[in-house]
């Protein structure tokens, strides 16, 4: 033993006794770029710890559901999970912020969103509902609208059109041009567009690639709709038991990995139509005009639908983005 004691002194390295294990549960299948910053992001933390963390990084809901992920950090059942923003739904309406049609989409103001007030104020908000946020992951500033037939461009494209939804708050403006929106997980769409159980797909143009949409749509719509980030979160109760130097490499790791997610995501979103192209997709990108004249519908039925769902919270919160 003392020998193994010398050893790992001289190594820096703590002993597997002292080891804090980090169950991490995501949506996310192993090609997508986001799941591939996750990873990176596990492998820092363990780096910065010296071995003091083990993340143990479980994605395609292979270790926890996507809707259940929250309620399994809150109680304690894992440590750590992810989530997009549309999940938290009538739980925490606020963090639907980002999802206002073509409000929140400049580079810009993602790269200032990490250590914002903006940000500050949602992670006070999730630790009311028992969660303490860890780092911010912006997946998406480039919405992707698949079909088939035919691309929905128009409000009009929309009227009777079975589209995947995010929640009642985003999906407040595809309501208004009489479309029915059915909430679901990203790993559910795939099945639900090859079963008719939807006609239209809704998702970041990074994740039309990575799930393989174009095996079951044959057109894409690419527009700045929604920007739409996963957060990693971990259960606050876990997180004050840490050492100081462990708190530390969750923190730094978080922050290193804010920076990771947005180039990776606009190096993704590069590519993607592309791909899409090369699959078989008939890809049309949005023109500024046909994004004017979705928002003049889209845009009020949005901030009608957050402002009751957030209340004087809401308004304090767009007050704080509108300073970024």
């Amino acid at each position: 033993m003392a020998g193994l004691a010398l050893i790992l002194g001289n190594t820096g390295l703590v002993s597997a006794a002292d080891t804090t294990v980090m169950r991490c549960s995501h949506q996310l299948p192993p090609a997508h770029h986001i799941a591939k910053v996750i990873d990176r992001w596990a492998a820092e933390i363990e780096t910065l710890s010296n071995g003091g963390i083990d993340v143990q990084v479980f994605g395609t809901n292979s270790l926890v559901g996507a809707k259940q992920n929250a309620t399994s950090v809150a109680k304690g059942d894992i440590e750590c999970a992810f989530s997009i923003n549309p999940q938290w739904g009538k739980t925490l309406p606020l963090m639907n912020v980002t999802l206002g049609p073509f409000a929140v989409s400049s580079l810009e103001a993602l790269q200032k969103w990490d250590g914002s007030e903006a940000a500050g104020f949602l992670e006070e908000k999730l630790l009311t509902k028992g969660v303490r946020n860890v780092t911010w992951m912006f997946t998406t500033r480039s919405t992707a609208i698949t079909s088939n037939g035919g691309p929905l461009i128009a409000p009009g494209d929309f009227d009777g059109v079975k589209i995947r939804g995010l929640g009642p708050v985003p999906d407040a403006g595809f309501v208004a041009m009489g479309a029915a929106p059915s909430a679901m997980s990203g790993s559910k769409v795939y099945q639900a567009l090859s079963t008719g159980v939807i006609d239209a797909g809704l998702t970041d143009i990074s994740a039309a690639v990575s799930r393989k949409y174009f095996e079951v749509q044959d057109h894409v719509t690419i527009l700045p709709l929604f920007s739409i980030y996963f957060h990693g979160y971990v259960n606050p109760k876990w997180y004050d038991g840490l050492s100081a130097a462990n708190k530390s490499a969750v923190d730094e790791a978080g922050h290193k990995a804010a920076v990771w997610a947005i180039e990776a995501s606009e190096a993704s979103a590069a590519e993607a139509p592309a791909k899409l192209s090369e699959a078989g997709m008939a890809v049309h990108i949005a023109t500024d005009a046909e994004s004017a004249a979705l928002q003049a519908v889209m845009g009020p039925a949005f901030d009608k639908a957050f402002g009751d769902a957030s209340g004087e919270d809401g308004k304090k919160l767009l007050d704080l983005i509108s300073k970024m």
